[in-house]
């Protein structure tokens, strides 16, 4: 019943803002597409809006989830035109806050004892209210000082029945409006939802504080406030109070003696470390969310929302920074299809000719001219095009990128983030060849192909039986036979290598036992070269597969 008379109301809502037209292509129940009974000043207001001020309103009057939902389309530009990025950019989260006795209520709900019995005092006055949670600041028992994040009630139900309507719109998208399905509105809802979650889950918050803090150990340029244990659960979050001015304060960080060139480079080193380093970033670094202390020591807030990059993923997205900061289009354009996981290549025409326009527009300019944030709104255009799926875990980690680039421009406008990116793109890349990693790529191939020579005659002997049986179908399609034909080639010239590598490795272990002379050291040398030729093929074969970013 619930979920019906939300839905309704979201319909209403988008029907309101002119949308009758997407209501009748994704075919939605009859009742559902009632017309909205407006008032004439209402249709008047609304047909003096642009289209992009339509769905910003639309959203805004749709409550936090839609908001928050707007914001990560906002930087999603390959998704949506322009204009329509630029004002959903606009879209704000600030809401009036709940009444303090509200506030308390679900203090004593959390903690299960009368608040005073923790707290010294709490500011009835938040310093922050938004849709999801609100900030006080107060002191504890023991006499440190914090702020409390305390999470709205009744929120979370709120925002994951809205998460399930968003799912089966988008869904009715997919299915039913051309051109949505390249999109994949249901995987980037799906991936909102991941995000959604994890931002209403403060105890997962405060796990993040500790791993950010762990991570960041010894390092002198940073502050990581303390984490609460007793005072904090699911819906409530308590932290060291930070004193800070925001990184955005220019009057007052130069009020305070604070060196905005040096903040700048700090700000840009920390988020590159986060990114390349660890893996695990902030995923929303804007001005608000980074404080500068005395001595220019940055202190990040806010980790609701945190990143994580694979070691993969890493590394192939730093091979294509690099291509860009060496202007190597080759790299670039390899790295851009690994990255995209694209099985077989676009058709190359036209491809070849958007990757060329991609490098005369932002490779052969001064690199401190290059624009990240272009950058990376060009590159999702081209992939979009050419349907090619970037994986999802790229899309804060570009934004990171993009508000650290935007931030440190504005501190510090001869600032060039391409070329401190430079250092940690090298250490990504040694790290690729240390021979620690080298020999687990090396161990972790080997035991593929032991794995898929040891089960082939079982899976063989299955394929007979079903064909036997009449219960195994070929199912032949024609097309993109040539592509096919030139991986089959290298599978089998691999395991023919392979083969010959490992003939080469028992063979010349049989000659060392038997001790076929001529001998050195009583150790047979047809046996030692056997070995290191042995050697040197496998370490081929592997920095061949390393360079093609296939194991």
């Amino acid at each position: 019943m619930e979920r019906g008379k939300r839905f309704r109301d979201i319909v209403s809502v988008f029907l309101k803002y002119g949308y009758e037209d997407l209501a009748e292509r994704l075919h939605l129940p009859s009742p559902l597409r009632l017309p909205f009974r407006k008032l004439r000043q209402t249709q008047e207001e609304v047909s003096l809006l642009s289209a992009p001020e339509r769905m910003r309103r639309a959203f805004e009057e749709l409550g936090p989830a839609f908001v928050k939902l707007g914001q990560l389309l906002s930087s999603r530009r390959h998704l949506l035109p322009a204009a329509f990025a630029v004002e959903l950019a606009k879209l704000n989260d600030a809401v009036p806050p709940i009444p303090f006795d509200q506030v308390l209520n679900v203090l004593a709900r959390e903690l299960k004892r009368p608040w005073n019995e923790l707290f010294i005092s709490i500011d009835e006055i938040p310093v922050g209210s938004a849709s999801i949670a609100q900030v006080h600041r107060a002191i504890l028992l023991t006499g440190d000082l914090c702020v409390i994040k305390v999470q709205r009630p009744g929120i979370e139900e709120m925002v994951r029945l809205d998460l399930e309507i968003m799912a089966q719109l988008a869904g009715l998208l997919e299915k039913h409006v051309e051109g949505w399905q390249a999109l994949k509105p249901t995987a980037i809802v799906a991936e909102f939802r991941r995000r959604m979650e994890q931002e209403l889950d403060f105890s997962a918050e405060a796990s993040h504080v500790e791993r950010f803090a762990h991570q960041f150990a010894g390092e002198p340029a940073i502050f990581v406030p303390k984490v609460f244990h007793q005072t904090s659960t699911r819906r409530l979050l308590t932290l060291e109070r930070v004193e800070g001015i925001k990184a955005s304060l220019f009057d007052e960080l130069d009020n305070a003696g604070l060196n905005r060139t040096e903040i700048a480079t700090r700000i840009a080193d920390l988020v590159m470390k986060q990114v390349f380093t660890f893996g695990f970033f902030h995923a929303d670094p804007h001005p608000g969310n980074i404080h500068v202390l005395p001595g220019n020591i940055i202190c990040f807030l806010d980790f609701g929302m945190m990143g994580y990059l694979d070691q993969k993923t890493r590394d192939t997205f730093a091979r294509f920074m690099e291509g860009i900061a060496q202007r190597d289009e080759r790299q670039a354009a390899s790295a851009l299809l690994r990255l995209a996981n694209a099985e077989l290549d676009p058709a190359r025409p036209g491809f070849e000719a958007d990757v060329s326009e991609f490098m005369h527009q932002h490779f052969y300019r001064p690199l401190g001219e290059l624009v990240f944030g272009e950058l990376v709104n060009h590159l999702f255009s081209l992939t979009t095009r050419h349907n090619l799926t970037m994986p999802a875990d790229l899309f804060p980690m570009l934004k990171a990128l993009s508000q650290t680039e935007s931030l440190v421009t504005r501190l510090n406008p001869g600032h060039d983030i391409i070329q401190q990116a430079r250092p940690f793109l090298k250490e990504v890349r040694m790290r690729q060849i240390r021979p620690r990693r080298l020999w687990r790529y090396w161990a972790e191939f080997g035991g593929e192909i032991t794995t898929l020579l040891r089960e082939l005659p079982l899976e063989t002997r299955r394929l007979m039986a079903q064909i036997k049986e009449g219960r195994a179908r070929i199912q032949v399609h024609h097309g993109g036979f040539e592509e096919l034909l030139r991986t089959m080639e290298r599978i089998v010239n691999r395991l023919s290598f392979t083969l010959v590598l490992s003939s080469l490795i028992i063979s010349s272990s049989v000659i060392v036992h038997a001790r076929v002379p001529p001998l050195w050291h009583g150790v047979s040398v047809i046996g030692v070269l056997g070995y290191t030729l042995a050697g040197l093929m496998g370490f081929w074969l592997l920095i061949s597969m390393l360079r093609h970013g296939k194991m």
